[in-house]
């Protein structure tokens, strides 16, 4: 194996929209492992909304970002040599490493995936965090009940397709907001979604929520914010709930996000909305990991990855989640596994 290591590093810290300047190429030597460690070559790595957030040097529930250091991330790799009694050569394991092509790591930093259970890139996405987020937002804040109208934006992306999934399994009826007709397709004929909308060709969206959801909307689970969720909080019922999950239309923003007032409607309306982030169920991972896995053999979810080529097109991958340019979880292959070179 090459024994120096690619990383890309946050160079500076962005005002507005990252570019490439936010990001910076570098190499360097692989050490010699200790007894425990294990070297990994990288086989994929995740770009997600929250890693925005990371880059600003800003109190918030994670530590930001460091300059000159790598981006942390969830990734998968392969081990290729071992020191450690628990992991061997050709184990495949899932860890926070980041954008990097091979990392030395403690035994204890990575965690062991079998592949014959489903493809390995699950869990990175819907048997990773991106499912947990939606299983644990929705059924511990929205508590969704038969028979009751769910409204999900971000809805094609990772955490919004399987958050209309699992409100489908448990009776509700399932509205999704995305942006491109593709999409809409995708909610409707594969998820099986009941209704979609466009927030991009809507002229009204305040009035298309509505008439989509004839009977008022019960839960919103929230990952966009700004005025798709305007919108759809002017449309809520009486006792409804807001899982708050992200606000992706407000991360690249260079003044502070301004937009209508929410304390009269929740007064009006007697409704809870709540933020969380998927850390807060941490003690509860295997619960969530077990049932979602359960619902994948029965086919009752499905998913769809959008996965991009090559180490060098990770800083673009991102960016292109702000774009709206994938469809489910959107993840870049770095290196075949020694099984498949």
């Amino acid at each position: 194996m090459n024994k120096t290591n690619r990383q890309i590093v946050l160079e500076k810290r962005p005002k507005g929209m990252p570019d490439e300047e936010t990001f910076r190429f570098k190499e360097q030597d692989i050490r010699e492992l200790k007894e425990g460690e294990v070297l990994l070559r990288t086989l994929y790595v995740s770009v997600d909304p929250y890693m925005r957030g990371r880059m600003q040097d800003a109190e918030s529930y994670i530590e930001p970002f460091q300059l000159d250091k790598v981006i942390e991330g969830g990734s998968i790799g392969e081990v290729v040599e071992s020191k450690s009694e628990n992991l061997q050569q050709g184990d495949i394991v899932i860890g926070m490493f980041g954008w990097q092509t091979s990392y030395v790591a403690k035994e204890k930093e990575v965690r062991k995936i079998d592949p014959s259970l489903a493809p390995i890139t699950t869990h990175l996405g819907i048997l990773g965090m991106t499912g947990l987020t939606a299983y644990f937002g929705l059924l511990d804040i929205g508590k969704p009940k038969e028979g009751e109208t769910v409204v999900v934006s971000g809805a094609a992306g990772a955490v919004g397709s399987v958050v209309g999934q699992i409100a489908k399994i448990k009776g509700a009826r399932v509205v999704g907001i995305a942006g491109s007709e593709d999409k809409i397709s995708f909610l409707k004929d594969e998820l099986g979604f009941d209704e979609a909308v466009n927030y991009k060709t809507a002229t009204n969206l305040k009035k298309e929520i509505g008439q989509a959801c004839p009977n008022g909307v019960d839960v919103y689970f929230d990952n966009v914010g700004g005025e798709v969720s305007d919108a759809v909080l002017a449309n809520l019922n009486r006792f409804a709930r807001v899982p708050v999950c992200g606000a992706i239309s407000a991360y690249n923003l260079e003044s502070v996000d301004v937009g209508p007032r929410v304390q009269t409607t929740l007064i009006k309306k007697s409704a809870l909305m709540q933020g969380f982030t998927v850390g807060n169920y941490s003690d509860r991972f295997q619960e969530g990991s077990m049932q979602l896995g359960k619902w994948l053999q029965e086919d009752k979810l499905k998913y769809q990855e959008t996965i991009r080529e090559g180490f060098e097109n990770i800083p673009n991958a991102f960016l292109d989640l702000f774009k709206g340019n994938n469809t489910g979880k959107l993840l870049v292959k770095v290196a075949d596994r020694q099984d498949e070179q």
